[in-house]
This record gives C-alpha cells, structure tokens and sequence, in this order.
C-alpha cells in the first residue's frame, strides 16, 4: 500500500513541538519528506537549540506517523537551524552574531546578571552557539560570575579583541580591562563608546545568540543600544515585588518606544523553598509578573526560585546551569532558554544578506 502526501501531512499537523507548542506542519519545520511505497522518511528543522531534547522529539514525529494505516519504515532526522532575524529598521545584523538579545530590568538588585549568565550556559548547553556581553559599565559583574576574574583579553592586530572562554561561551566586559576595585567614573558619552568598542571590536565567532546584560535603568546605555546595535528583542528581568514591577514596566515601555520587541519577561526570586524543612513561601509577593504580561500582552517565559545555592555557584564562577545541571532551578533556567529561543525564531528572517548592495555612481 502506498503512502499518499496528503496522510503524511494530516498526521504532521497533530504531533505539537513542546517547544513551540504548535504543529510541525504549520511552522514548516518538516521538511524534505520523501515517500517511497509505505516508508517515509523527512527532516525537522527546529529554528531553536534543542540538543537535551532531539532524541524525543524524533521518537514522537515517528510515533506520530506510525499512526498513518499501512505505513511502512519511519525515518525522521532533527536538527537545528538558527538563522538570523531582523533587527530595527535601518540596521544590520552584526558581523559574526545572528541575534543580539539584551537582558535588562527597570532597577538593580532584582538578578538581572545571574539570570542573564545562566541564560547564556542554558543556550550553549542546548548547542548553539553564545556570547555574553557584560554592558553594565559601571558594576561589571560577568568576570567573576564565571570564574574569569583577573584574565586580560588578547589583540592579534591592536585593534580588535578576541573574546575570552568560559564553560563554552564566548565572554566580554570592561571588567576585564580595569582593577576590580576601580569604579569607573565616566561620564554618559565615554560609557557609550566603551559600550559600541566592547560589541563592536571583539571578535565574535558565528555567535548564534548574543546577549547583552544590560545596566539597570532607562539611560545613556539603552538608548545607545537602540540606536546603534542591532537588537532582536529584549527580555525584561523582574521580581513579583510592586516596587520592582514599577521600574520594570518603565523598562517595557523604553523597548516599545525604541522599536526593539519585548521577547518575553522573567520572574526571578519568585519563590522561596526552606532548605530545612521544605517550606514554600512567596516573600516578595505573589503573580505580579503574570498580571505585568497580561497586561502588556507579553509572555511569561518563567519564574525562578530564590535558592541560596543559585548565588553561591554564581559567586564561584559555576552559575548554576553548569554548577549544579541536574537540579530544579538548571532545568528552569533551560525551559526558559528554549523558549527565548524559540520567540526568535517566530521573529521575521533578516533577508539583508541575501541582496547585494547597489552602488549609484556618476561616469
């Protein structure tokens, strides 16, 4: 009995990628579907890093095509291809880094730069490709976050920088270029241009997902940000507290007003989990960041827990993705990765390469 294309598709459109959390079909992420006789064979392009979860999604596109009456042999072949997308109008992808995503919160202290590391090393640990830019001039925190406080970066031309390596990503911060007690006193114009030097003249390699931990605030550094870098989208990093939640609206609205796309908002410290006796307890408030995407018809992309272990291997230079895999909050940090990724890939390709420049000259 031979397999029509018609059966192949209608069984396509009731397998759901967890990730996605729509059909392989309509997102065009089968491909290549062959059919010769009763086999069938095809590949699922996911426009995300899923490494943990390539083998369970091959047995569920198989299982879900066994479905199919007098099917034959099931082959699928799942890989990941992440590409890049657009960015504001008037600006192009930079050389060497296909998304540029900045992680940023209305005010300090809410864990904007262990949310953002832990981010990065979930991404990597996905398979692709990361860097992670320290911007927050003034308090650069990545170089000890992991583990490469004291380490100097290297120039091959005296221009350039090579970004240096940390547990697979590839890092930069002016952290790296100054004593760690020395506070950096500079005005608004000499923090910008550190900030377009430090993005600009490092070396990227293929960076399939950049990120750019933000400073805390509304200022100088985000409307460079805006204006000069080739941003993706943002994600807003927050806590349920009221106060918190008022700077980070403010935050939300900045992005909007700039035309960069609010990817997705992170609640961290949501829930405190007694290390004695197990006891839950919501000590800065309850569902505020769910009410704020509501409200702004955002997503949720997760909430975190306030763990002591979390600020303990981040202070050691192993944040927890790395320090300690296999635990709940790792696989918190992953789930919210995956699905960061995969609210870029929903963002329209950047087709920019794909035209030639055309040059008008007078002869």
């Amino acid at each position: 009995m031979s397999i029509t294309t018609e059966a192949v598709h209608a069984a396509l459109k009731q397998i759901i990628d967890p990730n996605t959390r729509k059909d392989y079909l309509s997102t065009r992420s089968a491909r290549n579907i062959r059919i010769d006789g009763a086999d069938v064979s095809l590949d699922i392009e996911l426009g995300y890093p899923a490494r943990s979860q390539i083998d369970a999604i091959r047995r569920c596109v198989i299982d879900g095509l066994r479905t199919i009456p007098g099917i034959g042999n099931v082959s699928a072949n799942v890989a990941s291809g992440i590409v890049a997308h657009t960015v504001q109008r008037g600006l192009k992808p930079l050389p060497g880094v296909k998304n540029i995503i900045a992680i940023a919160s209305g005010k300090g202290g809410v864990g904007k730069s262990t949310t953002a590391v832990n981010l990065a090393l979930a991404l990597a640990q996905e398979g692709a490709t990361v860097g992670l830019l320290d911007a927050d001039i003034y308090g650069p925190s990545q170089p000890q976050m992991l583990g490469l406080a004291g380490r100097r970066p290297e120039s091959s031309d005296g221009v350039s920088m090579d970004p240096l390596l940390a547990h697979g990503l590839q890092a930069m911060s002016i952290g790296f270029m100054i004593d760690i007690d020395s506070p950096m006193v500079w005005r608004g114009p000499m923090v910008t241009q550190a900030l377009e030097q430090l993005l600009k003249q490092t070396n990227w390699q293929d960076v399939d997902y950049l990120l750019v931990d933000m400073p805390p605030g509304t200022g100088d550094t985000q409307l460079t940000l805006s204006q000069k870098v080739p941003v993706t989208g943002a994600v807003i990093v927050t806590t349920p507290q009221d106060i918190a939640l008022i700077d980070a609206r403010k935050g939300l609205k900045m992005f909007e007003k700039v035309g960069i796309p609010i990817l997705g908002l992170v609640e961290n410290m949501s829930i405190h989990i007694c290390s004695q006796c197990g006891h839950e307890e919501h000590i800065f408030g309850h569902g505020g960041g769910e009410q704020m995407c509501r409200d702004y018809d955002t997503e949720f992309l997760g909430a975190l827990p306030l763990e002591l272990s979390i600020r303990e291997l981040t202070d050691a230079g192993t944040p927890t993705v790395v320090g300690a895999p296999d635990s709940r909050a790792a696989s918190i940090y992953r789930t919210i990765a995956r699905r960061l990724a995969v609210k870029v890939a929903e963002r329209a390709r950047d087709m920019s390469a794909r035209f030639p420049n055309i040059v008008v000259q007078n002869t």
